[in-house]
Parts: structure tokens; C-alpha cells; sequence
């Protein structure tokens, strides 16, 4: 990307960023109550008093460490279903059932459940990882199902092994797919691992934050948590892209060689 390309990405950015602030700011004062919906100067003002305190930092590391161990967790383990159950049609039907469960039911449901038997500063990993699990497993056992047909056709024409053809043809064919839904997957574990921080309470979290806000009616302090959340998430997500399209472009140099 050249600098001048950069340069308008970057201006355009800021300007569709500045617009949004105009118009929260001018929502804001029509409100004119901060309690119902604090300018971006007052959530400014809490975000930097927060920011000053060593608690606020601490709780942005667990909440992010939980959010990475249930994103890895949720990677790994639905790459490992989504493999078994495309070879096997039998567990494909007895984990069918915990595939729609999952999918379908309530993330509240789960927290409360898992309150029971999980510690509180383990529970948003684990709710992270759950909500994050189906979408992985989805589109692996999707994606190994429909391989790319030529390149398979080449492979059985040139009597290539079922391990090479798996790890050079299947694999390679399926990884785009793996790759944009693991960035789905993150927001999924973001918003989840917040909530069940919300619910649950661990000892230092951003959702205690939103939730000791919210008791306290300090409106702009659940903005400044809130802010948080969203700037770490696309900030994560911006680094997952980035290292999605080098794997796509080093993929299309290999192919090309």
C-alpha cells in the first residue's frame, strides 16, 4: 500500500470517525440528561480518570487474556470436531444435537448454568470459548466437505497420497474460510465474554466495570467501558485481518511458484 493510499484510507476514516462524534454530540445535547446519554466529552473525561487508576488496566489484561484463551480454545477445538465429524457421519449425527443446542440457546442461559459448576474468573473463557465453538466447527466441517474440486481432480490423476493430498489440497483450499470466520468468531467471543463478566462478577474485569457503573448511575463511565471494549475488539480484529491477508498473499505467492 502506497502512502498516499494510506493517507486517504486514514482521512476517510477519521472523517466518517468525526462525523459519528458530531452527531452523538449533537443527539447529546437534544438529551441534554447525562445520565441518559453522556456528550463524548464526558466519556472522554471518565475513560482518562479510569485510565489513570492501576485496577482499570489490570481489568482491560483479564478481560483480554479471557478473551484470547476462549478465542484459541474455540479455534482448536472446532477445527478438531469440524475434522471428525466431516469423516465420520456417525459422530456428524450425535454431535448435531450440541451443535444446535449451542447455537441456538440464550448466552445468559449458559452463564447462569455454568455458575454453578465454573469459577467465576474462569467463567467468560469458558462462555467465550461456547459461543465461539460453533461458528469454527461450522465452517471447518463445511469447508473439508467441499474441498476444491479441480485441485482434487489433479491429485487423483497424479496418484498423490491421501496424506499430501490433505495437507496440500484439502487444507490450503479450506483455510480462507477458516480464516474470515475466526474473525467472526472473535466478535462472538468479545460480546460474550463480557456479558458473562457482567453476570458472573470476576474479581477484575471491564464487565464489573460496566456493572459497578451502572449500580453507581455513572452513565459516562459505562460509555468509557463500553469504548473500550469496542476500540480493544477492532483492534484485535485489524491484527487478525492483517495476518489473514499475509497468509492469502503468501498462499497466492506459492501457488504462483
Amino acid at each position: 500500500m502506497t502512502i498516499s493510499t494510506f493517507s486517504r484510507k486514514f482521512f476517510k476514516g477519521l472523517l466518517v470517525f468525526l462525523f459519528w462524534i458530531a452527531v452523538w454530540q449533537i443527539i447529546a445535547m437534544a438529551v441534554d440528561i447525562e445520565f441518559l446519554l453522556p456528550s463524548p466529552l464526558a466519556t472522554a473525561k471518565a475513560l482518562i480518570l479510569n485510565a489513570a487508576t492501576k485496577k482499570f488496566w489490570l481489568s482491560v489484561l483479564y478481560s483480554l487474556l479471557r478473551v484470547i484463551l476462549g478465542f484459541v480454545s474455540a479455534l482448536a477445538v472446532g477445527s478438531l470436531l469440524g475434522f471428525v465429524t466431516s469423516k465420520s457421519s456417525l459422530l456428524r449425527s450425535l454431535f448435531a444435537p450440541i451443535l444446535h443446542i449451542v447455537r441456538a440457546a440464550p448466552v445468559a442461559s449458559f452463564i447462569i448454568l455454568a455458575l454453578v459448576w465454573i469459577n467465576t474468573d474462569i467463567l467468560p473463557a469458558f462462555i467465550s470459548f461456547l459461543m465461539g465453538l460453533p461458528i469454527i466447527w461450522q465452517t471447518v466441517q463445511t469447508a473439508l466437505d467441499n474441498p476444491n474440486k479441480e485441485l482434487m481432480e489433479a491429485a487423483e490423476v497424479f496418484k498423490i497420497s491421501k496424506t499430501r493430498k490433505f495437507l496440500y489440497v484439502t487444507i490450503p483450499s479450506a483455510f480462507p474460510a477458516f480464516m474470515s470466520s475466526a474473525v467472526t468468531c472473535l466478535g462472538f467471543c468479545w460480546k460474550s465474554a463480557v456479558a458473562a463478566e457482567v453476570i458472573c462478577l470476576p474479581t477484575l474485569a471491564i464487565g464489573k466495570g460496566l456493572f459497578t457503573a451502572k449500580q453507581h448511575l455513572e452513565s459516562p463511565d459505562v460509555f468509557a467501558y463500553t469504548a473500550v471494549t469496542v476500540i480493544l475488539s477492532m483492534l484485535i480484529e485489524l491484527l487478525l485481518k492483517w495476518v489473514v491477508k499475509k497468509s492469502s498473499e503468501r498462499q497466492v505467492a506459492n501457488d504462483v511458484n
